[in-house]
C-alpha cells in the first residue's frame, strides 16, 4: 500500500543539484559490501568484530580465524554469528571467506513519575487491578540496585528483581553503579513504597508496578557498553522466556546507524527476540537537537531502533500537569526516517521528560546530580527543602521507552494471546492524535530556541494511552512492520510504502488513516522538504544524509566522546 506526496522543488534549482548529488552518493556507496563502514575506525593490534555467517558458526570457522590470530569470544546461533578478537591487519580480509555473509566492528552502545503515569492514563488501569502481575520485563541496561519500591507486596513478599546477571563486567552482582537503569526500573515497574502512607502526600509509581523484573547489566560504571554484551544478554532473556514469563523486553540505549538493520548484528539480535514472542521496547534516541548531519535531528534515530519489528519510542514533555492536552514534543527526541532503510520511526511517544522514578544509591548519575533529587517537600507533609534519597528526576527518550514496556506488561497481562505485532499495533492504532501543528522550546542552559513540527517522523503513530490501548479488542494478523519512506526523483514525491503482508492497510481497521492519523500525512510534505524547516541553508548535504544509501560519520562524528548529560542521559530536560 502506497500514500504519495508531491515534494516542493526548490528554489534556484537546487532540486536538480539534490539529484545529483543523490546519484554521486549512489554510486559512491559500498553496495553488496559485506564488511561494515565503520570497521577500521576502531585502534589497537587487536579489534573486536561480529562476522555473521551464512550458517551457524562452528568448528572450522573459528579455525579459520584463530589461524589468522584471532580468538573467539561469543557465539549466538539464533542470528548465526560469532564475536572475535581478530589482528587489526586481518580485518578488512574476513569478508573474503564465502561463508561469511557480514563482518562489523563491536560498537560501544549507551544508554541513551509523577504526572507522566497519569497523562497516558495507566493509573486507571491501576485502579481497575491491571498491574503487570505475573509478567516477567527483561531490563537490558546499567544494572538495578534492588530497593524498596522493586520489592512485592507485604513484608515477607521479596524483591521484584527475580534474575540479575552483567554482561558489561561480568562482576558477580549487577548493580547499578551508574544510576539510569535503576531509573528506568521505577518507570516500568516502581510500586511506590517509599512514597506511600499518611505523611505523604504524591505516590511515585511506575506503570506497570506488579512485574516481574530480569536485570540484564549490559552498560558499565560509566553508561557504556558494546553490541556483544547487548546481544549476549537478548540471547539470555530468550532462553529464559519461559521460566519468568519475560513478554517484555526494554532497551533503553542506542548508538548511531551504520548499515542496514538487515546486516546489523544488534538488529538481528532483536529481530530473534521478537520472533520469540517478546515485545522489544527501544528508545529512540535523544539527538533531535543534533544538526551535524544538516538534518535538523531528521535521520537521528539510533539502532536498534532502526529495526522495523521493534516499537522506538520519541520522548513528550507533560508540561508538569495530568492533562494530556498541553503536552509537547521534547526536542531533543530523534526524527525518523531511518539512516539507510528509511523506515518511518518513531512509532509512538510517551512522556521522557523530568521524569521522578527511582534513584540509584551511591551511582554515578546519583551523586554528580544532587540537583534532580526531589526535594521532600514535593511529597511528603510536612515537607522539608532536603533532597530525596529514594528519587530522582532523568530525561530522554530512555524514560519514554520505560513507559511503553510498562504498558506492554499490562497489555499481555490482560490479554496473554497477544503476540509482539499485535501489541505494537495496538498500541499505536490506540495512541491519541491531538497535536498542535508546531511547538517552540527553549534549551534551559544555552537559550536556544527549538521548533519541532508534528510530523510522522517525529511524533509516529501518536501519543501512547493505556487505558485506550486496555480498551481495545482488535488484534488483526500479519507483521506489524514499520513502514518505509521513499523518494522517488522522477516525480518528486515521497511515498510512505506498507508492507503488503502486513496489518496495515489491511482491512479499514488498520488504514494508515487510522492508525497514524492524518494530521502526520497533512503535514509530511511541507516538514521533510521546506527549506527552512529541515534542511536549512545546506539543502543537498541534508538530502544526501537522509536520502543517500552510505554512510560516512566521519572522524569527526565517530571519535568524539558523547557526553553523559546530552546523549545518555539528559539531565537538565527540555523547557
Amino acid at each position: 500500500m502506497i500514500k504519495r506526496y508531491p515534494s516542493p522543488r526548490s528554489r534556484g534549482g537546487s532540486f536538480a543539484r539534490l539529484l545529483l548529488l543523490a546519484t554521486l552518493t549512489v554510486s559512491l556507496a559500498r553496495s553488496g559490501s559485506r564488511v561494515a563502514p565503520d570497521i577500521e575506525s576502531a585502534t589497537g593490534s587487536m579489534k573486536n568484530v561480529i562476522i555473521q555467517y551464512r550458517h551457524n558458526p562452528n568448528a572450522a570457522d573459528h579455525q579459520k580465524i584463530h589461524a589468522r590470530g584471532g580468538a573467539l569470544r561469543r557465539e549466538w546461533q539464533a542470528i548465526h554469528a560469532a564475536a572475535y578478537a581478530v589482528p587489526a591487519e586481518t580485518v578488512s580480509s574476513l569478508a573474503a571467506d564465502p561463508e561469511v555473509a557480514y563482518v562489523s566492528p563491536d560498537r560501544e552502545v549507551k544508554g541513551s513519575l509523577d504526572y507522566s503515569v497519569e497523562t497516558i492514563n495507566a493509573t486507571i488501569a491501576l485502579q481497575a487491578g491491571i498491574s503487570g502481575k505475573g509478567i516477567g520485563v527483561a531490563i537490558l541496561d546499567s544494572g538495578i540496585t534492588t530497593v524498596d519500591d522493586l520489592d512485592g507486596v507485604g513484608k515477607k513478599a521479596g524483591s521484584r528483581v527475580v534474575y540479575s546477571e552483567d554482561f558489561a563486567d561480568h562482576s558477580p552482582d549487577a548493580k547499578d553503579h551508574y544510576g539510569h537503569g535503576t531509573h528506568v526500573a521505577g518507570v516500568v515497574a516502581g510500586n511506590g513504597a517509599d512514597s506511600t502512607g499518611p505523611k505523604y502526600t504524591y505516590t511515585f509509581h511506575g506503570v506497570a508496578p506488579n512485574v516481574q523484573i530480569i536485570n540484564l547489566r549490559v552498560l558499565d560504571k560509566n553508561g557504556r557498553g558494546t553490541d556483544s554484551g547487548v546481544i549476549e544478554a537478548i540471547h539470555r532473556a530468550i532462553s529464559l522466556k519461559s521460566k519468568y514469563n519475560i513478554r517484555v523486553m526494554n532497551l533503553s540505549l542506542g548508538r548511531r546507524v551504520f548499515e542496514s538493520y538487515t546486516q546489523d548484528p544488534l538488529c538481528q539480535a532483536v529481530e530473534a527476540a521478537w520472533n520469540a514472542g517478546i515485545v522489544v521496547v527501544v528508545a529512540a534516541g535523544n539527538n533531535g537537537r543534533d544538526d551535524t548531519l544538516h538534518t535538523s535531528g531528521y535521520g537521528m534515530i539510533n539502532a536498534p531502533g532502526n529495526d522495523p519489528y521493534v516499537i522506538t519510542v520519541g520522548a513528550m514533555k507533560t508540561m508538569e500537569t495530568p492533562s494530556r492536552s498541553d503536552d509537547l514534543i521534547a526536542s531533543y527526541s530523534s526524527k525518523g526516517p531511518t539512516l539507510i532503510d528509511h523506515v518511518v520511526k518513531p512509532d509512538l511517544v510517551a512522556p521522557g521528560n523530568r521524569i521522578i522514578a527511582l534513584r540509584a544509591p551511591h551511582s554515578l548519575l546519583g551523586n554528580a546530580y544532587g540537583q534532580n533529587q526531589v526535594l521532600h517537600s514535593a511529597y511528603m507533609r510536612p515537607g522539608d527543602n532536603h533532597p530525596s534519597q529514594d528519587y530522582f528526576e532523568l530525561s530522554g527518550t530512555s524514560m519514554a521507552a520505560a513507559m511503553v514496556s510498562g504498558a506492554s506488561a499490562l497489555l499481555v497481562e490482560q490479554q496473554p494471546w497477544l503476540t509482539p505485532d499485535q501489541v505494537k499495533a495496538r498500541l499505536m492504532k490506540t495512541a491519541s492524535k491531538t497535536f498542535p501543528a508546531t511547538s517552540l522550546s527553549i534549551d534551559p542552559v544555552t537559550g536556544t530556541i527549538y521548533q519541532s513540527e508534528y510530523d510522522i517522523f517525529t511524533i509516529g503513530a501518536g501519543y501512547l494511552d493505556v487505558w485506550a490501548a486496555l480498551h481495545g479488542e482488535d488484534a488483526n494478523g500479519g507483521s506489524a512492520k514499520s513502514p518505509t519512506a521513499v523518494f522517488d526523483p522522477a516525480s518528486a514525491t515521497v511515498s510512505v510504502v506498507f508492507d503488503s503482508a502486513g496489518i496495515w492497510g489491511t482491512d479499514p481497521n488498520w488504514s494508515s488513516s487510522v492508525v497514524w492519523g492524518t494530521g502526520v500525512f497533512q503535514h509530511l510534505s511541507s516538514v521533510v522538504w521546506g527549506d527552512s524547516v529541515v534542511w536549512g541553508d545546506t539543502t543537498s548535504l541534508g538530502f544526501s544524509v537522509i536520502w543517500g544509501t552510505s554512510v560516512v560519520w566521519g572522524d569527526a562524528i565517530t571519535n568524539t566522546p558523547e557526553s553523559v548529560s546530552s546523549v545518555n542521559v539528559l539531565v537538565y530536560g527540555d523547557q
